[in-house]
C-alpha cells in the first residue's frame, strides 16, 4: 500500500456537476482531491436548451448563485441548479480550469472522453521535468444529477482500491479491467509524465 495518500484530481467540462460531486465524496472519504474543468467557459443549463448560462472560470459559485436567483429563482430551484451551486460553494469558492493548474497528481479521473483528450493533450504539451508518472483514467458519466452521484461513488471505490494496491503502476490495468466487468463501463487509461 502506498505510504502517502493519493493525490487525486477529478475533471469534467465546467467543474460544476460531475467533478464537484466526486470531489465532495472523495474529500469526505479522506482523499487529497482537487477538481477542475477543461472548457473555455462554465456552462450551466438555461431556460432553453440552446441558451445556457455562460460564466468565466473566475466567477465564484456565490456570484453564479446570485445571478441565477435574479434571473428566475423558482426555475433554477426546481431544476436543481441552485442546490448544486450551494453544494459547490461549500466545497470551494469557484470552478477552476485544469489548464491553469501546475500541481502534480498521482491519478487524474475524467468524466467524459472529450475531457480525457483535453487533459492528456495538456499534460503532453508541458515540458517534462521529473518524469513522475500520472495515471489518467476516463470514466464516462452522463451530465445529470443522478449519474453524477452514481459516478462519484464509482470513482471513490476505484480510488480506494488503487490506494490499497502495493504498486499502482503494476496493478492499475488489472484493477480497471475488474471495474469494467463490474460496472459495465469502459475505462480509458494512459500514463503521462510530469
Amino acid at each position: 500500500m502506498p505510504s502517502l495518500p493519493l493525490q487525486v484530481a477529478v475533471v469534467c467540462s465546467s467543474n460544476q456537476n460531475r467533478s464537484m460531486e466526486a470531489h465532495h465524496i472523495l474529500s469526505k472519504r479522506g482523499f487529497n482531491v482537487r477538481s477542475f474543468g477543461t472548457g473555455s467557459h462554465v456552462k450551466l443549463p438555461g431556460q432553453a436548451p440552446n441558451k445556457p448560462n455562460v460564466y468565466d472560470f473566475r466567477t465564484t459559485c456565490d456570484q453564479m448563485y446570485n445571478d441565477l436567483i435574479k434571473k428566475d429563482k423558482d426555475f433554477y430551484t426546481k431544476n436543481g441548479i441552485l442546490h448544486m451551486l450551494d453544494r459547490n460553494k461549500r466545497i470551494k469558492p469557484g470552478p477552476e480550469r485544469f489548464q491553469n493548474c501546475k500541481e502534480w497528481f498521482d491519478l487524474i479521473l475524467t468524466c467524459e472522453e472529450r475531457v480525457y483528450d483535453h487533459v492528456v493533450e495538456e499534460l503532453n504539451s508541458r515540458e517534462q521535468e521529473t518524469c513522475q508518472p500520472v495515471h489518467v483514467v476516463n470514466v464516462d458519466i452522463q451530465d445529470n444529477y443522478e449519474d453524477a452521484t452514481l459516478g462519484a461513488f464509482l470513482i471513490c471505490e476505484l480510488c480506494q482500491c488503487i490506494q490499497h494496491t502495493d504498486d499502482m503502476d503494476d496493478e492499475i490495468e488489472e484493477l480497471l479491467q475488474e471495474f469494467e466487468e463490474k460496472s459495465g463501463k469502459a475505462f480509458l487509461h494512459t500514463v503521462c509524465f510530469y
